[in-house]
């Protein structure tokens, strides 16, 4: 059973291979305000973020402020990301989160984790998104691909998962990852989960970090 302190230094010297792999990893939905970026993570629930982005575009172009969502017609938001899959619901949360915005934070997305908790439809993870990427809050971002690596680096205890507990992964990582390193982190995993450490076959043979990780089920070729 590894140690704390050496899972420590494993996740040191996975960083610093990934840095090398992925030189400009970061966040990749496109935005340019902390409430695009709100949006568009929203939006990118069940979807992916390429069909994501395709969307945004036309949405961001048609309104520019939380208060033009909040008294946006919902059909015609509903229309504009429909694409997006459970568009229905991606519309209700947008806009009940904007009308919060609108009324209790002066228009201005919340900086912090509990304000932004406070919102309608907005999760622990949408929350860590907005904060680690925008504010520069340290946040350990749990998406999917985040978690299926901390399983395959062994992170994350199997049994979490396996029962994809998106909280309990987050506080085994902020053991093992300094506050300084954890957005970054957060990108580089999903970034290493998107191009190299896929789903159905991991693609091992050019893993950057292959010799660090235990994975039982490496593909050779």
């Amino acid at each position: 059973m590894e140690s704390v302190a050496d899972r420590t230094k494993r996740v040191r010297k996975i960083i610093t291979r990934l840095k090398k792999a992925y030189p400009d990893a970061d966040c990749l939905l496109h935005y340019s305000t902390p409430l695009e970026l709100l949006i568009a993570t929203i939006m990118s629930a069940q979807c992916t973020d390429e069909r994501v982005n395709k969307t945004t575009p036309a949405v961001f172009a048609k309104y520019a402020t939380a208060a033009d969502y909040a008294v946006a017609p919902t059909d015609e938001l509903e229309a504009l990301i429909r694409s997006c899959g459970t568009f229905r619901n991606k519309a209700k949360a947008i806009k009940a989160a904007c009308t919060q915005i609108a009324e209790k934070h002066g228009g201005e997305v919340p900086r912090t984790m509990d304000a932004l908790q406070g919102l309608d439809g907005v999760g622990r993870k949408t929350a860590n998104v907005v904060l680690g990427t925008v504010f520069g809050v340290p946040a350990i971002i749990i998406d999917t691909h985040a978690m299926r690596l901390s399983g395959r680096l062994a992170l994350a205890s199997p049994h979490n998962v396996k029962q994809k507990y998106a909280d309990k992964i987050e506080k085994e990582l902020a053991e093992v990852v300094a506050p300084k390193h954890q957005t970054l982190f957060s990108h580089q995993l999903t970034w290493h989960g998107r191009f190299c450490c896929k789903a159905r076959k991991p693609e091992c043979p050019r893993c950057p970090i292959v010799a660090l990780c235990p994975y039982p089920d490496k593909t050779e070729g």
